[in-house]
């Protein structure tokens, strides 16, 4: 751990904020067969627990992790370096696209830019989970945990019902073992638990009384309205866009809700974090400057969670009782990520060509060590290809 250079950090993680698609699940595939089977950065056993502990903490978990990431490989400095270049391509390319929407009234078709993009998506999430799922799944009750897990999932149950039945569960387990276990493992979510209700209390409180009187439009609520929902927001952008609904529609009034669904577009079309969706919020009700508001509202409390959390879990994961704790929660970790990775593949898999691809795309990972960078640019060029012989044919 820290023992990387920044230049290497920036060089990654600019690259994933140009070319992640395919939201959480994603992103953390791209990071797993960057950083664990070329790169040798992390173990694919530390990188599982961080992305675990990542889910445990409100607000975008793949962004999370990225930060975590750069702190992990060169310190701190790199928290904060990684996370702003993660989300820094889909901030101005959605500014971009605001400044085109506000023109126009229009957004670039969604199919032509994901049409080939998302089947390899698909293969590089099944890839992840292959081999996420053989260091996760190491006895027949993990396995259970996973399988459980996804079928609650499907039965409609949130995945923030789930992850916290389960840490509740396995912290109790864990607690089992001895007491000075289970004063490490109470650090853990103690600490986050403070951290989330102090900034909470903070921005809540503070938007109630901006929003008491009238409700025109500033830059204040506008940024403290983000940094409310950055810092008590779990799960993907579908759930963000609950969130944005309840306030910028519902309360505020300043978005209709055909401008709050093509801002979560906006997100999805771009690479990066669906999240950036605050970005399109911010420049449609304050242009620019509302935009680099939003944007540092929404994702503030991310780093800030991390600073606090990240140096607790060497503590944490020391102790034997934590292995019970962590090993529960990786494993319906994955059981959510298949379940959502099986949706992402009924939107993404279209056809008998995009079925073709993605299939193709699974089978050169599993053969050869190649920079999954090349397969989402292959697959955007051979969509853009079949659709263009398609559309002329």
């Amino acid at each position: 751990m820290g023992r990387g250079s920044l230049r290497e950090v920036a060089s990654f993680f600019v690259k994933l904020g140009l070319l992640a698609y395919g939201g959480a699940a994603g992103h953390v595939a791209m990071m797993r067969r960057e950083l664990v089977d070329r790169r040798k950065w992390i173990s694919e056993q530390d990188f599982l627990d961080l992305f675990g502990i990542m889910n445990l903490i409100p607000g975008p978990s793949s962004t999370e992790t990225v930060i975590a990431l750069g702190y992990w490989r060169a310190g701190w400095p790199a928290l904060i370096l990684a996370g702003v270049l993660f989300i820094l391509p889909a901030m101005l390319m959605i500014i971009a696209l605001s400044w085109a929407y506000v023109r126009y009234g229009t957004l670039p078709a969604e199919q032509w830019i994901l049409y080939g993009i998302n089947p390899m998506v698909i293969a590089i999430i099944a890839d992840a989970l292959l081999s996420l799922g053989r260091t996760a799944l190491k006895t027949v009750w993990l396995a259970l945990l996973a399988a459980a897990s996804l079928t609650l999932y499907f039965r409609g149950v949130s995945i923030v019902a789930i992850i916290a039945v389960t840490a509740v569960l396995a912290a109790i387990a864990g607690y089992s073992k001895t007491k000075s276990e289970r004063r490490v493992l109470g650090i853990f979510p103690m600490a986050a638990g403070v951290a989330r209700g102090a900034l909470t209390k903070v921005t809540v409180t503070t938007v109630a009384i901006a929003a008491a009187g009238a409700i025109p439009f500033s830059t204040t609520r506008l940024f403290l309205t983000f940094l409310k929902i950055g810092a008590v927001a779990y799960g993907s952008g579908y759930v963000l866009l609950a969130f944005l609904r309840a306030d910028f529609v519902a309360h505020l009034h300043w978005l209709t809700d055909k401008q709050l669904l093509d801002a979560i577009a906006a997100g999805m079309i771009t690479p990066g974090p669906a999240f950036a969706s605050a970005t399109f919020v911010g420049y449609l009700t304050g242009g620019l400057h509302g935009a680099l508001l939003a944007t540092l509202g929404m994702f503030l409390p991310s780093f800030v969670f991390i600073a606090i959390v990240f140096p607790l879990i060497p503590k944490l994961k020391k102790a034997p009782g934590a292995r019970i704790f962590l090993d529960a929660i990786n494993a319906v970790t994955v059981g959510l990520m298949a379940a959502v990775s099986w949706q992402l593949a009924r939107g993404a898999i279209l056809d008998a060509f995009t079925a073709v691809e993605a299939l193709v795309g699974l089978l050169i990972l599993r053969r050869f060590e190649i920079n999954s960078a090349w397969l989402i640019l292959g697959g955007l060029v051979a969509g853009f290809a079949w659709k263009f012989a398609a559309g002329s044919g």
